[in-house]
């Protein structure tokens, strides 16, 4: 299927009302209460083609996913603030996410994707506008020796800004940098469970290094996109990696949706629109409730540690 900006957008829409439907839902279970000024730390947001066109060399193509939508998430999961990263498919074009702040009028922060050379002013104009933080994608923009690099010549230029720097990418590959992000000089987040297998459970590579590296201090996991990770229909193998996490360091987890829940299908042609997953969102606050029981620790991690990390 080819497709121009009005298919885009009627897919669009199509896509993201899909979101909202029922998927690994338990529904008849309510979703617990979120508490006031509640953070949704995994967002993306998807402009239109014709002001903020994707990069020719991206993997696939999503549907656009506007700020207005965003807004109507927020009502949905009851949510107050959002954190939005750059996707992918922008490569290092930070101007939709920047421009997304604005619109959220400082109830939202960012992280871009930014190249080694950037300048100090432009460094100082993206912390005006609120990003927070650069992502590195490992395994796609950075390998096993371009990343270490790269985290070495970011920190002491991001030190000063109060930022940190987002990691993306499987346990296997990026367990290895653990004890040079332990002696950072800034935080490192680690997406998405810090990339483990929820199929492997307890036992796969890298998981005693990783609680070595949250022992430190200097290191959070966001317990974010568990159908991404997980091997279950019901994301149930998720489950005791996230207790786990939480025993370890409540106060360095944070939480996000990953609306609109990119998708990849590889080989499939950049002409087609790649839909987003279908993902019940008020499930996601009951599995929350799975991973995080006690509504104390929940509140640290919705509200008082990702408002000191993003400094809103």
């Amino acid at each position: 299927m080819t497709f121009n900006r009005r298919d885009f957008t009627a897919l669009a829409g199509a896509a993201l009302a899909a979101s909202a439907l029922p998927g690994h839902a338990r529904a008849a279970a309510a979703a617990p209460d979120m508490p006031a000024g509640a953070v949704d730390c995994h967002n993306h947001v998807m402009g239109s083609l014709a002001k903020y066109p994707y990069a020719a060399d991206r993997a696939y193509t999503p549907p656009q996913a506007d700020v207005a939508q965003l807004k109507a998430l927020r009502t949905q999961v009851h949510t107050a603030r959002n954190v939005l990263v750059t996707p992918s498919v922008y490569a290092e074009d930070n101007r939709c996410m920047v421009d997304a702040l604005g619109e959220l009028q400082g109830s939202a922060r960012g992280i871009a994707v930014l190249p080694l050379n950037v300048s100090d002013a432009e460094l100082k104009r993206l912390d005006a506008a609120g990003v927070r933080g650069i992502r590195l994608a490992v395994g796609a923009r950075y390998n096993a020796k371009t990343a270490p690099e790269a985290l070495m010549a970011f920190a002491p230029r991001f030190a000063p800004l109060g930022w940190n720097i987002e990691i993306v990418g499987n346990l296997t590959a990026i367990a290895p940098m653990f004890p040079a992000m332990a002696t950072l000089k800034v935080p490192v987040v680690l997406d998405h469970f810090a990339g483990a297998d929820g199929g492997a459970g307890m036992k796969q590579d890298g998981i005693t290094a990783l609680f070595d590296l949250l022992k430190s201090g200097n290191a959070y996991v966001k317990l974010s996109a568990p159908y991404n990770r997980s091997k279950t229909k019901d994301w149930s193998d998720m489950l005791p990696i996230a207790h786990a996490l939480v025993e370890a360091r409540p106060d360095r987890m944070l939480w996000g949706t990953n609306w609109p829940h990119p998708d990849q299908f590889p080989g499939r042609p950049l002409t087609e629109i790649t839909p987003y997953h279908v993902v019940d969102n008020p499930n996601l606050i009951r599995v929350l409730a799975d991973w995080v029981p006690d509504a104390a620790t929940r509140k640290t991690i919705l509200v008082d540690t990702p408002l000191r990390l993003y400094r809103f």
